[in-house]
């Protein structure tokens, strides 16, 4: 295997795990459950490509737009449903509906490309922070940076007097409401902020790609792939869509090669539908707060005989 592969492989992983953060937020810590993420992905994928290659304008554009039409989107997306009492599982199947009425309207859009696609121009090699263009490492280290600010903004956000208040709404609305929360308002503001997020990711993998198609960004394949990441880790916390992104999406990715290999397509979706039935019937919550206890069931014997080996040694 080599050094080039392991090294896209571990930016693909880093850039779900930013994206799989935006979803966890939404789910996790909101408790708004979304199946279409992808609508949000492609917007952020469309408004770089879109600037960048037809106009030339830096990509840091395109991602602040990006970012603003998706959280514009996301928000109106949620104002609609929760006005008019849509939630849970209707309001993800409002989600689907949007990202494949997205995905169609790109598709049949000249100007975006249509079917056919947007290309960017083939990476030169030299680095080029402005324009964020660069090889497969300068890449990796794009998305390790925003890994990193993910987790760091989750962790911080499930602190902040907002986390507080999300998971209160996600476990009991009508008792938050009771509480006087503004459930209604709160629930469109974590569902723009996740959109917008997941637009920034959309962005970069458009650029980390080279080139971005309806069907490849706007897809059911990439909502499922922003998901699994949580799903797997650990929702409602920081390092869950880290775990889980680093122990999913290498095995679709070995289970695509070697579905390939064996002539069996669709071999990689076998593999996801059988991580979730493991994780959902073993590992309830995921594996990184299985990973927490089991480290603390560890070293709770050893703190426990600190106190006797004090009093021996007295």
């Amino acid at each position: 295997m080599s050094n080039a592969y392991v090294i896209s492989l571990l930016t693909i992983v880093l850039l779900f795990t930013f994206m799989g953060q935006s979803w966890n937020l939404m789910l996790g810590i909101g408790g708004q459950l979304s199946i279409g993420h992808a609508l949000f992905v492609g917007i952020g994928a469309y408004a770089v490509a879109i600037l960048n290659i037809k106009y030339g304008i830096t990509p840091w554009i395109g991602l602040l737009l990006g970012a603003v039409i998706a959280g514009f989107v996301g928000a109106v997306l949620a104002w609609l449903s929760f006005r008019f009492e849509v939630r849970g599982i209707y309001f993800a199947l409002l989600t689907i509906a949007a990202a494949e009425f997205a995905r169609i309207m790109f598709g049949g859009w000249d100007y975006a490309g249509g079917m056919q696609g947007l290309f960017y121009q083939a990476p030169s090699g030299a680095m080029d922070l402005g324009m964020l263009r660069g090889d497969a490492r300068f890449y990796y280290f794009v998305a390790l940076a925003l890994a990193a600010i993910g987790v760091a903004g989750t962790e911080l956000i499930s602190r902040s007097y907002w986390g507080y208040v999300w998971r209160a709404m996600r476990d009991d609305d009508e008792a938050a409401r009771a509480l006087g929360v503004r459930t209604f308002r709160h629930k469109v503001l974590v569902v723009s902020i996740s959109a917008a997020t997941a637009a920034v990711g959309g962005g970069v993998l458009g650029l980390v790609q080279g080139a971005i198609f309806p069907d490849s960004i706007m897809g059911m394949a990439i909502s499922v792939d922003v998901l699994i990441g949580p799903v797997v880790g650990g929702l409602g916390t920081a390092f869950g869509p880290l775990v889980g992104s680093m122990a999913a999406i290498p095995l679709h990715h070995a289970m695509g090669a070697l579905g390939d290999a064996l002539g069996l397509p669709g071999l990689n979706s076998v593999a996801y539908g059988a991580v979730l039935i493991l994780v959902v019937w073993f590992l309830p919550d995921g594996i990184w707060p299985s990973m927490v206890r089991l480290y603390g069931a560890v070293q709770l014997p050893a703190r426990g005989r600190i106190p006797q080996l004090r009093k021996v040694e007295e």
